[in-house]
């Protein structure tokens, strides 16, 4: 715990060091607020008048559009923000977050400057250099690629589609899903053959069932007599082999597939994917890998309300390319003004131009 202490201070002390060399004010806005109802639930805090409550802020956002429409051009805060929603690992009711607010800039300033941060802050924390220029993904890309927003890229075992190979297949589990608008995808756990039991390969089906709500996950080994498979004998001869062609499988591999709607796919396969890379020891814990995702979409549809909703927030400005889109109504495929920093599978930071 004094370990986290200290280099929680030395991390606040080059945050600040940083901002103040590039001309950045520091400002300490209230956190007692009018309540302004944003992604979760506010706290609110009862005051002496009956029927009166000031509410705990989920982030200092309006204290931010005052002070830019006032003339603080360059802003920084290390800011509590408060929300009441369902625990995770990385979530609880009450953190810290630095906020950031730059007036007439585009998104190549804030990237940069932001970039700039991560750098002098990672140097200043750890003493080692990230001294290279943040790999730029578009959101479509990870989640094809990698069936998350946030990808670990510390190892391999990208997502492969193979919703062309199968898409005749007399296999109905596959074909129909992608008849009906869905998905086919694999993963290949390296040189598993051995490590992977029946036990725990259902193991990684109940995992993918129970928190992705998959239907299922088949699977094929790769051993030295040829393939093992339940499912085998509902695909071609060419089928398997074009299926062991896409994902490049050899000898002692395991190919995990998940046929559903493209949401489950990309979540359920996403995560099986780390959680392979963590089970096989693929990930090398001293290797730390920047990333920027970039181009996120405007509107997202909510399964529950059946409706479309604001990807980040309604404020989000739409990349200039796609706003003929926007205008003629269209909600799939614009992209707007954003980027999210990843480091090794975390979201640290991210942000957008505004309207």
């Amino acid at each position: 715990m004094l370990k986290n202490l200290q280099f929680r201070h030395k991390y606040f002390l080059a945050l600040r060091n940083f901002f103040d060399k590039e001309e950045f004010i520091e400002v300490e806005t209230p956190i007692l607020s009018k309540s302004t109802p944003e992604g979760a639930r506010d706290y609110l805090v009862p005051t002496r008048r009956k029927g009166k409550f000031f509410a705990l802020p989920q982030s200092p956002q309006l204290y931010k559009q005052l002070l830019m429409a006032s003339g603080v051009e360059k802003y920084f805060q290390i800011a509590k923000c408060f929300r009441d929603e369902d625990l995770r690992a990385d979530r609880q009711p009450e953190f810290t977050q630095l906020d950031i607010e730059m007036s007439f800039v585009e998104k190549e300033d804030v990237m940069n400057e932001i970039e700039g941060l991560a750098k002098y802050v990672f140097k200043n924390v750890t003493g080692e250099e990230a001294n290279y220029t943040f790999q730029r993904m578009p959101y479509a890309e990870a989640m094809d690629r990698f069936g998350s927003d946030k990808p670990d890229l510390r190892f391999g075992v990208e997502l492969k589609d193979l919703s062309d190979i199968v898409k005749n297949s007399s296999f109905n589990a596959f074909s129909s899903t992608v008849q009906n608008g869905g998905l086919v995808k694999a993963v290949v756990a390296p040189n598993a053959n051995e490590k992977f039991s029946r036990k725990i390969i259902s193991e990684y089906e109940e995992y993918v069932k129970t928190y992705f709500g998959a239907k299922g996950l088949a699977y094929i080994k790769l051993t030295a007599d040829g393939i093992t498979s339940p499912i085998a004998k509902f695909l071609s001869e060419n089928e398997v082999k074009a299926i062991i062609e896409k994902t490049e499988a050899k000898t002692g591999d395991v190919i995990f597939i998940v046929a559903d709607k493209k949401k489950v796919v990309a979540s359920a396969l996403g995560a099986l994917r780390l959680k392979i890379g963590k089970d096989l020891d693929l990930i090398n814990k001293d290797d730390f890998k920047f990333l920027w995702v970039v181009d996120f979409p405007m509107f997202d549809y909510d399964e529950e309300e059946q409706r479309y909703k604001a990807e980040h927030h309604p404020f989000t400005s739409i990349k200039a390319e796609d706003l003929d889109k926007f205008l003629a109504g269209q909600t799939e495929d614009i992209r707007t003004n954003t980027y999210d920093l990843v480091l090794n599978g975390s979201e640290i930071g991210g942000g957008s131009i505004r309207i």
